[in-house]
């Protein structure tokens, strides 16, 4: 009897968790044929790009390779770009580039399936404002975080040639959890460059400010959080704008709806998100207006109950009182873990599936090495060194799961020791 195939296409936090806990049961016992398929060879957790943008964070010592990890975890990884589903054939289109100095075209790959899963995650969503393609850089991958960190720090290299120290603007556009967690870290990091001898820009004259179109920073969460956070943010020596809705961005300058504009050299994009661009132009499934699949409390589309998705790319509302899950990595981390025992049954010849409920553990934000604030439960407030050490728990809870306990506890021991030696920035 040939073998239960199921893909899963996205090796992001929750794609990931999710083949390795069926690669450890379904795979590992013979009873399925899991495949994950990534464009990227590594994984990161994107919680962290913040911090591999600012430079505090080196992104060689958190990356896991997908290869290396699926031949640990029994399942197999296929390196390439998700295109369509011919759902007639039960089959996906991948294309696979050529890693080779002679110019050879790209390679179309399908993979079968019985059952498929999409777990793309989301990209950055510029509302088509005029000018942020051009002159933004976003956060929504390894890569850009990379160009981002690798930009900041030439800007750095280049001032040591002046005769004199010089001024430097950056403006964040959305204050959202993302685009809070980078101010501060920009913080740590412009002070950080002084004390390593790059000391043309001098940290006082280094402006960070902070745009949202609401009447508030991070409106997702409540107000009294809100509050701490622009107060602690305040005291890091950041402007924050909130009420200020961007018309367009030039090399320059940002402009606002109300005709005024703020002059900036580095502007970072960090205001809503989408589902990625080729879930949009899949045909015959019901999605929303920022493109993302329509699903059943089950997990499995409107459209087709072979295929499933969760995460950022999923439009889940688990009942018709509750909103629709937000984009957050305890959503997908939770749906991942359902998924497993769902999918089990599936094989299993079970053909009524599980509903699933999302049990809201809080929301933490990060604002510097050794702060972070946040709310638990949605009642219980709390903010700096504990709620810092329950933010780093969330990435170490991540790690054990794709990972196992114990070499997750080793990498905590080796974190703790070589960050008291390594170099608080990344200077390469």
């Amino acid at each position: 009897m040939t073998a239960h195939k199921i893909v899963i296409v996205g090796g992001g936090a929750g794609g990931l968790e999710l083949a390795t806990q069926l690669g450890q049961t379904l795979g590992k016992n013979g009873k399925a044929q899991i495949t994950l398929v990534d464009q990227k060879l590594t994984h990161i957790w994107k919680p962290l790009l913040h911090e591999i943008a600012a430079g505090t964070l080196n992104p060689y010592q958190e990356e896991i390779n997908y290869f290396a990890h699926a031949a640990e975890n029994h399942y197999e990884f296929v390196l390439g770009n998700f295109k369509n589903i011919d759902r007639a054939t039960k089959q996906i289109l991948i294309e696979n580039d050529y890693f080779s100095k002679k110019a050879q075209p790209k390679k179309d790959i399908k993979i079968n399936y019985d059952t498929l899963v999409l777990a793309l995650g989301s990209t950055s969503n510029d509302f088509n404002t005029p000018g942020v393609q051009e002159f933004c850089h976003f956060l929504d991958s390894r890569e850009q975080a990379d160009i981002f960190q690798q930009d900041l720090l030439h800007l750095y290299l280049n001032a040591q040639h002046e005769a004199s120290s010089r001024e430097l603007k950056i403006a964040i556009i959305g204050a959202g959890a993302t685009g809070v967690e980078l101010a501060a870290e920009l913080v740590s990091a412009k002070h950080n460059f002084h004390k390593y001898g790059l000391n043309k820009i001098d940290p006082n004259k280094v402006k960070i400010t902070l745009i949202e179109a609401a009447d508030r920073i991070l409106p997702a969460l409540s107000e009294k959080v809100a509050e701490h956070t622009l107060k602690q943010l305040k005291e890091l020596g950041i402007d924050v704008l909130t009420q200020h809705r961007v018309a367009k961005v030039d090399e320059d300058h940002i402009h606002f709806a109300d005709g005024s504009s703020l002059e900036a050299e580095v502007k970072v994009w960090a205001a809503g998100i989408k589902a990625p661009d080729v879930l949009k132009n899949l045909e015959g499934f019901e999605k929303d207006n920022i493109n993302r699949l329509k699903v059943y409390a089950t997990l499995q589309t409107l459209t087709d109950p072979n295929i499933f998705a969760f995460g950022d790319c999923a439009h889940c509302k688990p009942r018709a009182d509750e909103p629709v899950l937000g984009p957050r990595a305890q959503v997908a981390s939770q749906q991942a873990s359902f998924l497993a025992n769902s999918l089990r049954l599936r094989v299993n010849g079970k053909t009524s599936l599980p509903i699933f409920t999302f049990s809201d553990k809080g929301s933490l934000v990060s604002l510097s090495e050794n702060k972070a604030v946040g709310e638990l439960l949605g009642q219980v407030n709390v903010h700096g060194f504990v709620a810092k050490s329950m933010y780093i728990s969330l990435y170490r809870l991540h790690q054990a799961t794709i990972l196992g306990y114990t070499h997750a506890g080793a990498l905590t021991l080796k974190d703790f020791v070589t960050r008291k030696i390594s170099p608080k920035i990344k200077l390469h």
